[in-house]
């Protein structure tokens, strides 16, 4: 199952108070691109469900694509729950490698990007993915 969407979006508040800058994972994807990144479930590290062949910086935040394999059980729940529209968040699992605080917020600058997560509940609202090819529901 192929699935697209934006993991984060450039300076949009999520609900831990973490704003992402344009351009905060460009060292990180130089030295890693999209192999060395993650797909996990619900930012388990034991729950591998797939693999991201795209992920970039574009005018709107960072854009992931990828497919959920079938290999796993809990790839196949995440192949099932995704193509029936009940489970759509995306979220990122990193280290901070530069950050500035801003009233309550914390501006990241710099990020070290370990996995993008399918997720239930994405700490950045707005961070989905959109099934692009396989399973979809009709």
């Amino acid at each position: 199952m192929r699935i697209e969407g934006y993991a984060s979006l450039w300076g949009v508040a999520d609900l831990n108070g973490d704003v992402v800058q344009r351009g905060a994972f460009a060292d990180s994807l130089a030295k890693t691109g999209a192999e060395g990144v993650r797909m996990l479930w619900q930012h388990d590290g034991r729950e591998v469900i797939g693999r991201w062949d795209e992920i970039v910086e574009d005018e709107r935040g960072l854009f992931v694509a990828g497919a959920i394999a079938d290999w796993s059980g809990q790839a196949r729940m995440a192949r099932a729950v995704c193509g029936a529209g009940a489970v759509d968040g995306l979220s990122i699992g990193y280290r901070t490698a530069k950050a500035r605080k801003h009233g309550r917020l914390r501006v990241l600058s710099g990020v070290a990007l370990w996995e993008v997560s399918v997720v239930t509940f994405p700490a950045c609202p707005g961070a989905r993915l959109r099934v692009v090819k396989g399973l979809k529901a009709a």
